[in-house]
């Protein structure tokens, strides 16, 4: 129980006691720095369920807390907060509970956490990944590794949309206007290769909607008439009949497009467990709605189609097979949900992550999920997240106008060579050295840039701002575990060993620093309860800035006491570690020097 608690638990008792009166919380806040004391307890909430002077009921339970928690050694009263002092040795006591412990952090008890799966990226076969899946597979990715770390066995995994009329463009184009060329003949990656088609379906798509609406054609009719837009038709429904050579040609573009997928995948830090293909999945689902109708959860209506009534849950009527007896997206994603429940029978709930424009439809499946009886529905969870903007506008990938991830990621590494070549902090690195910390800094920047944010809000990317060795950046909490390594590696003695027995008295900044490290166990739970690295993010920061601050502050090396000089040593050691700890829990990597 950490010391929060401890006094939560007292002062409720103290109440009890003083006032015979149960009271449901205690509200706390950092005590302000003009008075004594560690942490308060604001007592104004607290008049709710005892009338009273603030001040009086203060002062009884300020002496209540001292004679029952023995480091606490003395407190004050200001109007409504009370100041509770704690001593030195309660600070270095937990200090040494927790400096050897490698997982410090983590939730070791696993026994009462559900395994969770989480699904992310999920992309099209029909061109590369851009700067929206990066959003996606940064957060999906993030998410798994917090949920570990709070307990949980956690299987990633994400649906390739590997069919459909998209595809078929690209094929189609591929087969008019490629001449037969490949990845291994152009040098490209297979993804890019495939998504120049698409680009190309849609020049070529709009040439022909030109000149049927020059022959009399209205707009809607050139759209539908387009020669390319009936051969991609045609081809889809070939693929659906499963003819020969369109597979064939399928599975070759796709298979063009998995490979470069996989670069793209390692180069940017995520992996998956377990990968789902729509053309496997897209005929999920259709025994469930059979299964549906009996049960009375969904009802057929006189054309045959067959549709969920939601009204009564605050949604609308949602179709779930149309009157032809084919599927729509909905079906789908409920057969695949169950799919996935079957192949891993522990999973207690999924991860969805997919942008805030699918909200309503979530709702629609979750709900649909709980009415066909399935109680894994109930810990279903929609991962929603705002789009990412840039300067120049909204990103379109028929058009060409998306940031590609690659792009994106060389363009980072870039940044950080020419912000960190006119700093000059790289004497006596080798090229190879530099190269490889320019790709450090560069994809911590835009890693962290995206994850600091509350997943809900919109975000503006800017590269060159994410890149900033100031403020609450990822290079910024970068530089300052490498300055940390840089002091260790200075420290020309045996820092790891204190004996038991010293008593150190601890100067204001070590007792700041000790606090931000004792909350890190709670930083993870809040961000797995919340799916939000931000809070990871920000607890970082803020981690960072308090070392900072004692760095400014106290001196380390320079310190003449020899015990305090290896206490400030493992303090700093350990705020580097939790640093790597943390960045870990976002996918970042940090440097030993800079």
């Amino acid at each position: 129980m950490n010391i929060q608690n401890r006094i939560e638990a007292t002062v409720k008792e103290g109440f009890l006691a003083l006032y015979e009166t149960e009271i449901p919380s205690v509200e706390f806040q950092a005590t302000r720095k003009e008075f004594e004391g560690d942490i308060t307890v604001v007592v104004f909430p607290l008049l709710r369920y005892k009338k009273g002077n603030p001040v009086q009921i203060g002062e009884d339970l300020g002496k209540y807390v001292v004679e029952n928690i023995d480091v606490i050694t003395n407190y004050n009263v200001v109007k409504g907060f009370l100041n509770l002092v704690i001593e030195d040795t309660f600070y270095t006591n937990f200090f040494n509970s927790i400096y050897s412990d490698a997982t410090y952090g983590f939730n070791k008890n696993t026994e009462d956490r559900t395994p969770r799966m989480v699904e992310y990226s999920s992309p099209n076969t029909n061109k590369p990944l851009h700067l929206g899946h990066v959003r996606n597979v940064l957060l999906g990715y993030s998410v798994s590794e917090i949920l570990k770390a709070a307990g949980h066995k956690v299987y990633k995994t994400q649906i390739i949309n590997d069919r459909g009329i998209h595809i078929c463009k690209s094929m189609l184009t591929w087969e008019k206007f490629g001449n037969g060329e490949t990845p291994e003949s152009t040098g490209l990656k297979g993804d890019k290769l495939v998504g120049n088609y698409y680009v190309k379906f849609d020049q070529e798509y709009k040439k022909e909607i030109a000149q049927l609406i020059s022959e009399g054609k209205t707009e809607d009719e050139a759209k539908k008439e387009a020669p390319l837009f009936l051969a991609a038709k045609e081809m889809l429904l070939k693929w659906e009949a499963g003819d020969e050579q369109v597979v064939a040609l399928w599975k070759e573009m796709n298979g063009w497009v998995y490979k470069g997928f996989d670069v793209t995948y390692k180069n940017i830090g995520v992996d998956f467990d377990k990968l789902y293909y729509e053309s496997n999945t897209y005929l999920l689902g259709k025994d469930i709605i059979e299964e549906g109708l009996k049960s009375g959860v969904f009802y057929k209506k006189d054309d045959g189609s067959v549709w969920c009534d939601l009204t009564e849950d605050g949604l609308d009527e949602k179709l779930v097979l149309r009157s032809d007896g084919t599927a729509v997206y909905m079906t789908q994603d409920i057969g695949t949900a169950i799919q996935r429940a079957k192949d891993f029978t522990d999973v207690g709930g999924m991860v969805y992550t997919v942008g805030n424009e699918q909200d309503y439809h979530f709702k629609v499946l979750f709900l649909i999920l709980k009415k066909l009886g399935y109680s894994w529905a109930e810990s279903l969870y929609h991962l929603s997240y705002g789009m990412v903007d840039l300067p120049s506008g909204k990103m379109k990938s028929r058009e060409g106008t998306v940031v590609d991830a690659d792009d994106l990621m060389v363009e980072m590494t870039e940044t950080a060579k020419t912000i960190s070549e006119e700093l000059g902090k790289l004497d006596g690195y080798s090229e190879a050295e530099k190269n490889e910390l320019y790709n450090t800094i560069g994809l911590g920047a835009l890693k962290y840039f995206i994850l600091k944010v509350d997943p809900k809000k919109r975000i503006l990317f800017d590269p060159k701002s994410s890149v900033d060795f100031q403020g609450n950046t990822g290079p910024f909490i970068q530089y300052t575990y490498a300055r940390i390594q840089s002091i260790i590696r200075k420290a020309n003695f045996d820092y790891n060993v204190i004996s038991s027995d010293v008593e150190i008295s601890l100067h204001a900044k070590e007792k700041e620093l000790i606090k931000q490290l004792e909350i890190y166990p709670e930083a993870i739970q809040q961000a797995a309860t919340n799916y939000s690295p931000a809070v990871i993010a920000n607890y970082t920061y803020d981690l960072v800035k308090e070392f900072n601050s004692f760095y400014q502050n106290v001196s380390i090396l320079g310190e003449e006491n020899q015990d305090k000089k290896i206490f400030r040593v493992q303090l700093a050691n350990k705020v580097a570690n939790t640093i790597k700890s943390a960045f870990n829990l976002l996918g970042i990597q940090v440097p030993e020097r800079m």
